[in-house]
C-alpha cells in the first residue's frame, strides 16, 4: 500500500472521529437541555412553596417532567445513531467503499423537530 494511500486513510479516520465527537457534543447539549427543562420546573415549584402563593396552578408544570425526560431520551438516541454511523463509516473507509448516507441526519433532524414541537406545546400550555 502506497504511503499516500495510508495517509489518506488516516486522514479519513481522523475526520470520522471528529464528526463522531461533534455528534457526541450535540447529544450532550440535547440531554443537558432536557435536564434544565425538568430542573427549572422543580425550581419554580420550590419558589412557589417558599413564597406560599399557591395561586399558580401546577397543571402546566406537570408537562415539564415528560418533556424534559423525552428530550434526554432523544439526546441519548443521538449517541446511539452517532455510534452506528461512526462504525459504518469506519468499515467503509477500511473497505475503500464509502457511500454517503443521510439516514442518521434525517432521524436527528426529525428528533430535534419533535423537541421543538414538544417545547412549543409546553410553552403554549403554560401561558
Amino acid at each position: 500500500m502506497a504511503n499516500s494511500t495510508v495517509q489518506k486513510k488516516v486522514s479519513d479516520h481522523l475526520a470520522n472521529e471528529r464528526t463522531f465527537l461533534a455528534w457526541i457534543r450535540t447529544s450532550l447539549g440535547i440531554m443537558g437541555f432536557g435536564f434544565v427543562v425538568v430542573k427549572f420546573s422543580l425550581f419554580i415549584r420550590q419558589v412557589e412553596v417558599v413564597l406560599k402563593t399557591g395561586a399558580v396552578s401546577h397543571s402546566h408544570y406537570g408537562y415539564s417532567g415528560v418533556v424534559g425526560v423525552t428530550i434526554v431520551i432523544i439526546g441519548a438516541s443521538t449517541v446511539v445513531l452517532a455510534f452506528v454511523k461512526y462504525r459504518k463509516t469506519n468499515r467503509q473507509i477500511e473497505d475503500e467503499n464509502f457511500e454517503q448516507g443521510s439516514f442518521g441526519i434525517t432521524i436527528t433532524a426529525v428528533l430535534i423537530f419533535i423537541i421543538g414541537i414538544m417545547l412549543s406545546w409546553y410553552l403554549i400550555a403554560s401561558l
